[in-house]
């Protein structure tokens, strides 16, 4: 289990403007090794469609049950299940039948590079998009030292939680801290306010472990 937790920071309908705001946390941690991934569940064979003319480089996964391929070799595992991008996707409708939602990535791209798109793209699916390997700079008057392997940044789409359980009809992001729990507190959470100021944010609401 990852060792940081996540605060929301801000919270609208308008998911550009979320783009926007989360962009502002981004910056302020970036550094030249950070990258940016993004994630969805397609509830439609439309939606799949129209995901893969957006973004045909992204990866889309079709569902399957628990056991369904249990002891089947990985190579013999249909293609559409186990990863296929968009060229590679089933014409026939009929072959979605089951595998729904599915599930629509692309991981570590440089960033700047695929948040415009996806954010045009996700519409009323639940998704998310991740910038890590950010720095938190020093704040030795806050008492904060720098964070590299703790320093996320999360926008969620149509939902509240990472888990993605909680749907809503809104966009949060968060900024990710070290977790530290002593005497039942989390010690980190003035971090995440600290970290939320410095571009004019504020933390609105308890942490999420991540």
């Amino acid at each position: 289990m990852s060792n940081d937790v996540a605060y929301p920071v801000f919270r609208t309908p308008d998911p550009v403007l979320a783009l926007r705001t989360a962009r502002r946390l981004v910056e302020f941690g970036r550094c030249e090794y950070s990258e940016v991934s993004a994630f969805a569940e397609l509830s439609s064979v439309a939606e799949v469609r129209r995901a893969a003319k957006a973004m045909p480089e992204a990866w889309f996964r079709g569902a399957s049950e628990l056991e369904e391929f249990q002891g089947v070799p990985f190579e013999d595992q249909p293609a559409f299940v186990v990863g296929v991008q968009a060229s590679g996707l089933p014409a026939d409708e009929a072959e979605f039948v089951g595998r729904l939602p599915v599930e629509w990535d692309i991981l570590d791209q440089p960033v700047g590079s695929i948040e415009d798109s996806f954010t045009a793209t996700i519409g009323s699916n639940t998704g998310e998009i991740n910038w890590q390997s950010l720095e938190w700079p020093d704040a030795p008057e806050a008492g904060f030292h720098g964070e590299s392997k703790h320093a996320e940044v999360t926008l969620l789409f149509n939902t509240r939680t990472r888990q993605w359980n909680e749907p809503a009809a809104d966009h949060t992001v968060l900024v990710h801290v070290r977790s530290a729990v002593f005497g039942g507190r989390q010690t980190k959470e003035p971090h995440a306010h600290w970290l939320a100021a410095q571009v004019g944010l504020t933390v609105i609401g308890r942490a999420q472990r991540c």
